[in-house]
């Protein structure tokens, strides 16, 4: 028997306790024993669960238990999962994690304690929901160098957008819809300002690059400025919007990181990925591209990539799973000013169409009749921030900038 807790009993920790419970024949074939949830960490009480009472309020009866061997942290945030983490990789007890937002801020930390305790520190879970990915970038695609990767990394944002494409909602009501029906918290700033798609982008990119990769110096922007108008200009255009996160190792060695809302093709790969449903692009120097897709979020899908790095763990009591970056300063990070894009504009007066040809060249003209959309060429942000302030000193007012995938 391998014992094991719960820190945390919400939608992500109640999937892990189900899983393991209804599981346990196919748990057992697969680990040759039985994983038995000894603790489970909560402020709250559960007396109608059939596991009430294993429920505590006390850190330390897990912490200075010697015969629980791997703890699941379910709990999000930094505090105190960071240093419930810290602790208990310190004892000698191996962590799993569905919490993103810890792994993106100290990563590189808890899997240098972990490589000095030999133990494991997974997060299969922190990216995808049930999508495997870390596993994957780690193991099935360790002999590929890998250049780009390109996702749809928070579904309640690609809900959103879905609907404003499909159904014409306007943001206010794809949002309270997606509210009504769970896929948004009350607060949904860290999903609609793209936070959430942030951190999953710098531990995707740490992992490939080797380097930790801090959101703190990532450019993020989420998608609450896009309008009807937009969703209608992008549909001329044979396009799509998308909040992307991306990042790629250009070669000079520099990591252009960033997370936008996307103009995409629509026979592009992620473009037709709808719902909740999140897709990620691996471009390897070997494989090319690969694409992993699949719910990103929801009690089970996570609980399952919970339970998947527990499996993991219990396999690898005695010898520690290869997973680890080191920390960095992101000096190789590009300062986002110099990042290359072309980019959709919105202008509120198709007369602005000359001076727009002025300031940035040829256009496609998508629209050019109460308004003025167009997608220019490829230039650097801090280029395409210049033109527009010389066109709106011109008497034109830029309604939308949006970045568009290179073709």
């Amino acid at each position: 028997m391998i014992e094991i807790a719960i820190m945390g009993h919400g939608v992500v920790g109640s999937g892990v306790a189900k899983i393991i419970t209804g599981h346990k024949k196919r748990l057992f074939n697969n680990v040759g024993e039985e994983i038995y949830i000894k603790r489970i960490l909560d402020l709250r009480e559960f007396p109608d669960s059939p596991l009430a009472d294993r429920f505590t309020k006390d850190f330390d009866l897990i912490l200075n238990d010697v015969e629980i061997r791997v703890v699941a942290e379910v709990m999000g945030g930094i505090h105190p999962a960071y240093d419930y983490t810290k602790a208990l990789l310190k004892a000698g007890k191996s962590v799993v994690t569905s919490n993103k937002e810890l792994v993106a801020a100290k990563g590189a930390e808890l899997l240098e304690i972990a490589r000095a305790n030999n133990v494991n520190y997974l997060f299969e879970a922190s990216v995808g929901g049930g999508i495997p990915i870390i596993r994957p970038m780690n193991q099935c695609l360790v002999a590929n160098d890998v250049s780009e990767i390109s996702g749809i990394l928070n579904g309640t944002t690609n809900f959103i957008l879905t609907k404003m494409f499909d159904d014409g909602m306007d943001f206010d009501s794809a949002l309270k819809l997606a509210q009504q029906l769970g896929y948004a918290e009350r607060n949904p700033a860290a999903d609609i300002e793209g936070h959430d798609a942030c951190r999953k982008i710098c531990i995707l990119a740490s992992l490939a690059t080797g380097k930790h990769v801090y959101p703190k110096n990532i450019y993020t922007e989420g998608i609450t400025r896009i309008t009807n108008r937009d969703v209608l200009y992008a549909e001329k255009a044979g396009c799509v919007i998308k909040l992307i996160g991306n990042a790629k190792l250009l070669d000079n060695g520099m990591l252009d990181i960033y997370v936008a809302p996307m103009l995409i093709g629509k026979d592009g790969p992620l473009a037709n990925i709808k719902g909740v449903f999140n897709g990620i692009v691996v471009n390897g120097d070997c494989t090319d591209e690969v694409m992993f897709y699949g719910k990103g979020a929801g009690s089970m899908p996570t609980a399952s990539a919970v339970v998947a790095d527990i499996v993991d763990s219990c396999h690898h009591l005695k010898q520690r799973r290869f997973l680890f970056w080191a920390d960095s300063n992101n000096e190789n990070i590009l300062p986002h000013s110099e990042s290359r894009t072309a980019v959709y504009l919105r202008i509120d007066s198709p007369e602005a169409l000359p001076e727009v040809e002025k300031l940035f060249g040829e256009v496609e003209v998508i629209v050019e009749s109460d308004e003025l959309a167009v997608i220019t060429g490829e230039f650097t942000v801090c280029e395409i921030y210049g033109k527009i302030d010389e066109l709106e000193k011109s008497g034109y007012k830029v309604l939308s900038s949006i970045r568009v995938e290179a073709k």
